[in-house]
């Protein structure tokens, strides 16, 4: 009798072991944007292709619009696996303690999709995401959001036209910088007041992609849109280090292969997004868009070549070195 109910035990033990072993990964994927927007649909993409290529041993949960955690405290949950993936954006990575990330804020270092990809795609990129592991993190891929443009309450057409001008930024001494290039003033706020601020003339103008130009609605107050495309804007994926390093190896492979497809896609979409929302600023009929010459465009550059300088003992000689010779761009040819 004895022995029977041990191997009954045994067997529904055994049975136990089966069933939790067979339970899925949850990973939860954090983030501050909505889901109608190019970083929410790119994070239901990866839910979906890493579900598909892992046939269920993997499930994503989605977190959008800060439910989970709120842009200043979600670093702070993946480092103690909280939460196991994140996109913040590249400007986060100074105050984490790694500055390299801020060549991403040096106005015109990339020209085009093609120079920007050459490095994100490319060996310095992951380079610099091989530079979070000493924090924790493990960096995956690189989602672009696209490339900024000028507005404001009065035309923008060379850089004489921005002096004296109250311009919204983010917390960065790069674009602190490029801002003083420009003869501005740059004033730090969350991108939750932007609108209000420019609203009620707390600052005069801003740079977005056109994409949160238009979803948030700052096109309807201000008059003027400059086509500069001067700087980009895109977000790291990442994961906490500890806890991709222990996952199985193939299970790491197929999230590895879900990443490069979705990758693939935000990209994409992005650049999509990007110009229907110009599209539909155009046709609101709210904005006069102005589109720089070749001239103009490289006035511009001359006008803000000089931070790429001023910043090399916090980014680094070398890196920024290392990207001009990937995407060809010579200042000294300006």
């Amino acid at each position: 009798m004895k022995f029977r109910s041990f191997a009954i035990g045994l067997v529904v033990g055994t049975f136990s072991i089966m069933a939790l072993a067979q339970q899925p990964i949850v990973i939860k994927f954090s983030h501050v944007v909505a889901n109608d927007t190019p970083k929410g649909h790119a994070a239901e993409y990866f839910k979906k292709k890493a579900e598909e290529l892992t046939k269920g041993r993997v499930k994503i949960e989605v977190y959008a619009n800060s439910t989970l955690y709120k842009d200043k405290e979600e670093m702070e949950a993946l480092q103690i696996g909280a939460v196991q993936m994140l996109a913040p954006s590249l400007a986060k990575f100074g105050p984490l303690g790694v500055k390299e990330f801020e060549v991403f804020d040096l106005p015109f270092m990339f020209d085009n999709y093609d120079a920007l990809h050459k490095v994100t795609q490319g060996p310095v990129g992951r380079m610099l995401l091989d530079k979070l592991d000493a924090k924790g993190v493990k960096g995956l891929a690189y989602w672009d959001n696209g490339f900024k443009s000028f507005s404001a309450n009065k035309p923008m057409q060379t850089p004489a036209d921005f002096k004296g001008l109250k311009m919204r930024i983010q917390s960065s001494k790069v674009l602190e910088a490029q801002m003083r290039a420009l003869g501005s003033l740059p004033q730090v706020l969350a991108f939750s007041e932007v609108y209000q601020a420019l609203q009620t003339g707390v600052v005069d103008g801003t740079e977005n992609p056109i994409s949160n130009l238009y979803t948030q609605k700052m096109h309807e107050v201000q008059k003027n849109l400059t086509l500069t495309e001067h700087g980009y804007l895109g977000y790291a994926v990442i994961t906490n280090k500890k806890f991709w390093d222990g996952l199985p190896a193939d299970i790491r492979k197929q999230l590895d292969d879900a990443m490069e497809q979705a990758t693939r896609y935000a990209n994409q979409i992005a650049k999509q997004e990007n110009e229907q929302s110009l599209e539909a600023v155009k046709k609101s009929g709210k904005t006069q868009i102005y589109t720089p010459t070749a001239a103009e465009r490289t006035a511009f550059k001359k006008a803000t070549i000089k931070v790429h300088a001023e910043m090399e003992s916090r980014i680094g000689k070398d890196l920024i070195n290392s990207i001009y010779k990937e995407t060809g761009f010579d200042p000294a040819k300006l």
